[in-house]
């Protein structure tokens, strides 16, 4: 069974724990770790587990206005096509184990990425959807905080567990 790491990432870090997150997978788990804009729109038959991430902007998943607005900021790493944009051109597997994950700045917030991109892929018929885990960064373009890519592989690796 192979795992499927969709990632947005603006900055890099969401990229960088969903590495993390792949390492801790381990062997014999194949994961392939891409880019919305990469990413099948058909999922294959030997996905096992999806895990879906992003950055949280404005409290919820990046749109196309926040994404912009990222680009105004600094050396922007993304694309066009977003977290979001793969979920509404993807093919819905309801049996399919999916979790969500973000990257956030620490802080009294109700709203992440990961609930957002959660209910949307429950919404396109992703039935087993669930929230899975947040992770800290410092600042609007990280970095990470310290201890966070370990705890991202300690996630990956608890997910290899539960399968």
């Amino acid at each position: 069974m192979s795992v499927l790491i969709v990632v947005e990432s603006e900055f890099g870090n969401t990229t960088s724990i969903a590495n993390s997150i792949a390492e801790g997978l381990g062997q014999p788990a194949a994961a392939i770790v891409c880019p919305p804009s990469e990413a099948p729109a058909t999922i294959p038959e030997e996905v096992g587990l999806l895990l879906v991430g992003a950055p949280t902007h404005n409290l919820h998943a990046p749109t196309p206005a926040s994404r912009q607005k990222a680009a105004e900021r600094a050396a922007y790493q993304g694309s066009e096509v977003g977290a979001l944009e793969w979920i509404a051109a993807t093919s819905p597997r309801p049996d399919l184990a999916v979790f969500t994950f973000d990257t956030a700045v620490a802080g009294p917030f109700s709203g992440s990425a990961a609930k957002a991109l959660a209910k949307l892929l429950r919404r396109r018929g992703f039935a087993k959807a669930a929230v899975g885990r947040s992770f800290i960064v410092t600042g609007t373009e990280g970095p990470l905080g310290e201890g966070e890519l370990a705890k991202a592989r300690q996630w990956g690796a608890e997910l290899t567990v539960q399968r």
